[in-house]
């Protein structure tokens, strides 16, 4: 298989033609952003461990049962991923109190909540991706009738799956955003990726941070933070069984 055209470049990947009209060639950049964008830097490094733990945890998932558009890794910084057509919402899971929720609600930082908590947030730059409710997501054509309902049943599944799976390496998933795609079947699969970047992780005990919140509030270096999460998940990866 062959790398094609570029189709797109977003805030942190690139997205290429294959020869194969069915697969997508997707580049990780060194890249980091924060403020929806608005801030961007270049950090050496970053590409290949966020495409790294990515194609970890997709590969963790597809084996507990979870449909995905991930296909195989290619290099250091690259990954072979199914065409298909994005849902534009943000799907995110709060385990526990941080970021927005936090703030909104004036809940202390990492009280952790009685069960989690799923929010829509639509995909959109110019309107820096507001919150949105399934009555105005259907009423906007964003998804169809029933496709809720099945947005947050996968959302939830995943989120077992990857609390679990973080906890092997002593990491809590305090919150996360993932993405979901259609296939030409109108099927809807985990889509786009799952890393330090869209992922919120403090170290169990110390409740330090592992994840973009270092880069957001300038705490850490992120190069070092996201190397320690790769290999936190590789040396835990052997016997584990995260669907118990």
């Amino acid at each position: 298989m062959n790398k094609g055209t570029l189709i797109k470049e977003g805030k942190a990947k690139r997205l290429y033609n294959t020869d194969q009209p069915e697969y997508v060639w997707v580049e990780y950049m060194d890249q980091a952003t924060a403020l929806n964008g608005k801030r961007k830097e270049r950090v050496v490094g970053k590409g290949p461990l966020n495409n790294q733990i990515d194609c970890l945890l997709f590969t963790m998932l597809q084996r507990n049962g979870i449909q995905t558009d991930f296909v195989k890794q290619l290099s250091a910084n690259e990954q072979l991923n199914k065409v298909v057509t994005i849902i534009p919402l943000e799907v995110v899971v709060r385990n526990a109190a941080s970021g927005s929720f936090q703030e909104k609600f004036a809940v202390p930082y990492l009280e952790k909540l009685p069960q989690p908590v799923v929010e829509y947030f639509y995909k959109s730059d110019e309107l820096d991706d507001p919150v949105i409710n399934t009555s105005q997501a259907l009423a906007l054509g964003i998804i169809q009738p029933g496709e809720s309902e099945t947005l947050q049943q996968r959302a939830l599944q995943i989120n077992k799956l990857l609390q679990a799976r973080f906890a092997k390496a002593n990491l809590q998933l305090v919150d996360f955003k993932v993405e979901f795609g259609k296939t030409t079947s109108d099927e809807i699969i985990l889509a786009d990726e799952i890393s330090p970047d869209s992922c919120r992780l403090v170290d169990i005990d110390s409740q330090k941070s592992f994840d973009k919140d270092v880069f957001r509030k300038r705490t850490g270096q992120l190069v070092d933070v996201y190397q320690e999460v790769l290999q936190r998940l590789i040396d835990s990866q052997e016997d584990v069984d995260v669907s118990r």
